[in-house]
């Protein structure tokens, strides 16, 4: 395989919502450029896990290199990368944005204009890129092009005169998306002559070749058996492979500028390689490193434990290794009174937690329980130090507190005009500041400002049941707000239960205090004495349900007679169960934590 002119590169990357038919285009393009012969292609090539085809969406973003003759005779190498829609991947998009020139937007023609599609198409213009609108799914019988197309000049203000009209499932006009990349699309610039200068667009973990580097060559050549500098964590290693994805592993000889390719260097650790960082000959190395982008942050934190205690090695060992692929996921040891011993974790959102989640229960065999997902909170002290809390549990005594902050949102929803009323009332619900309401057709796109705890808890089921499925929302962190939380403690017999501890704004922790308690009600089975569930702020009690106690007659043998008899003997089973009450221990199942964690409030 040798290395092309730089004229005949393009590298592009497809954005789009998600559902809007992205990993399926990119399956028809690696079909009509010969990347695999047809026994070897299935549906979402490029979408490697279980989890990514079942749910239809994709996670890790995927490159492909593909050879393309084009009509003018000439051949082209295409670099194609596949990005996430969600937005809980956003940075996956973010850092594979970065390593290309161009992008195609896919808009499904019968959805029109998503906010993820917004999300993605800014992203794609902040980088510079070159964009070509492509219309899906124009075989469908609710697809209208011509409304979509409008749409698209409406609300990003792109000209979408020539916009591609396709059907990646059919294989519509899939060429003309071909031709457009190879005449429509900027070729990449770079100096062969300089000294080598390569992005660490992605990195992972294989069994056999150790840690696999996705690198884009922006300068210079990148050869087999070269020392090489990362210049974020200074650390010089000797190169052993050098290759591209066809999707195949394939081996080549070098890189050259433009080109987006592979690289091993017996690299034992994922950590090691930094994405964004610069890649760089040790011998000739650059002056400047790569501006990179920005590290993804994680913004939910929840705790996981094992059900049975036994499984805590085993859940430490499936972290580590999960943790090897997924650089955004982090986590750190914690214990608690009511679950033993577990992890705090990091996450980028609800929908990276429940895929962590699944794939911990899929690939590991491991059974977990999950706490309530909270977020950062930052706290200013009387005695001047400053703290960022993760866990609701380790709040400090109140007293110390001079202020506490939490983090906002700026979210965009676009819904159809007819549940515009509900999804304003869940957004005002949830404490949101509207900024802005504007009209694309039938369609409403509102601006709110919200605080994140609202969102992470279960706003993004709720706006799909108000909008029936139909509004969409996209969100990114703004800043930090002053706020008046309260520790909301739920006590089970007396005892504080720490994985049901959250940290809620005062005018929501009473309504949130009793949905509580009246969920562990439901869930909680009788004992043999009553249980008391009580929702509390520090010393206060503000909502109370009771499960009953399983009752034993004792006095069925006593009929008719003395009345003090059946007194005495009711007397001696209240001790009993005052006794039972203070040394007995209440079993909480698995499924009451999970239960009421999802309460709606």
């Amino acid at each position: 395989m040798t290395t092309s002119p730089i004229q005949n590169i393009r590298n592009f990357s497809i954005v789009a919502h998600i559902d809007h038919g992205k990993s399926t285009l990119a399956d028809r393009l690696i079909q009509l450029t010969g990347g695999l012969e047809a026994r070897e292609m299935k549906d979402q090539v490029l979408d490697s896990m279980d989890i990514e085809r079942e749910r239809g969406i994709t996670i890790k973003a995927q490159t492909v290199r593909l050879n393309y003759k084009a009509r003018d005779g000439k051949n082209y190498v295409l670099n194609l990368i596949d990005t996430p829609g969600h937005v809980d991947f956003a940075y996956e998009v973010n850092r594979s944005l970065a390593a290309c020139e161009g992008s195609l937007l896919v808009v499904d023609a019968s959805q029109g204009v998503e906010a993820q599609t917004l999300a993605n198409v800014y992203q794609a213009i902040d980088n510079g890129h070159e964009i070509v609108p492509v219309l899906n799914k124009v075989d469908l019988p609710a697809a209208e092009p011509a409304k979509v197309k409008q749409q698209i000049e409406d609300v990003i203000g792109l000209d979408a005169s020539n916009a591609i009209e396709i059907s990646a499932k059919t294989g519509l006009n899939v060429p003309e998306v071909l031709e457009a990349i190879v005449t429509r699309l900027p070729p990449p610039k770079g100096d062969r002559d300089a000294p080598l200068k390569a992005l660490l667009v992605d990195s992972w973990y294989d069994l056999y070749l150790g840690v696999v580097v996705l690198v884009r060559v922006v300068d210079g050549v990148l050869k087999k058996g070269q020392r090489i500098r990362m210049i974020g964590i200074d650390a010089a290693y000797e190169v052993d492979h050098v290759g591209v994805f066809t999707p195949k592993l394939a081996q080549v000889d070098e890189l050259g500028p433009g080109e987006i390719g592979m690289l091993t260097a017996s690299i034992k650790e994922v950590a090691d390689t930094r994405v964004g960082d610069t890649i760089t000959d040790e011998r000739n190395p650059v002056d400047e490193p790569l501006p990179g982008f920005r590290p993804a942050i994680p913004v939910v934190f929840c705790g996981l434990f094992p059900v049975d205690a036994a499984q805590f090695e085993d859940l430490r060992a499936a972290m580590g290794r999960l943790r090897l692929n997924d650089a955004s996921f982090t986590y750190e040891m914690e214990t608690s009174a009511a679950l033993g011993f577990g992890f705090r974790c990091g996450f980028l959102g609800l929908l990276h937690l429940e895929i962590i989640q699944e794939r911990l229960a899929r690939e590991f065999n491991l059974d977990l329980i999950a706490t309530a997902p909270s977020v950062i909170y930052k706290m200013a002290l009387r005695n001047g130090s400053a703290l960022e809390i993760h866990n609701p549990v380790d709040m400090p005594d109140p007293t110390q507190i001079l202020e506490m902050q939490e983090p906002w949102i700026e979210a965009t929803i676009l819904t159809p005009d007819e549940y515009l009323g509900a999804v304003l009332k869940l957004c005002q619900d949830r404490r949101g500041e509207q900024k802005e309401l504007t009209y694309v057709g039938n369609r409403a796109m509102v601006k709110y400002d919200l605080p994140l705890n609202e969102v992470v808890f279960d706003f993004y089921d709720r706006l799909k049941s108000v909008s029936r499925g139909y509004a969409s929302f996209d969100y990114h962190l703004t800043d930090y707000r002053v706020a008046d939380l309260v520790k909301l403690q739920m006590l089970v017999n007396g005892d504080p239960v720490d994985a049901l501890a959250m940290l809620v704004h005062r005018t929501r922790a009473e309504s949130r205090g009793r949905a509580m308690a009246e969920k562990l009600k439901e869930l909680i089975p009788p004992h043999m004495f009553q249980v008391p569930i009580q929702a509390a702020i520090g010393g206060k009690i503000i909502a109370r349900e009771t499960v009953r106690a399983f009752r034993k007659d004792v006095t069925a043998k006593c009929y008719g007679g003395d009345a003090t008899r059946k007194r005495k003997l009711l007397d001696k089973q209240k001790e009993g169960k005052k006794r039972m009450r203070q040394f007995g221990k209440v079993d909480i199942p698995q499924e009451a934590f999970i239960a009421a964690l999802k309460v709606d409030v």
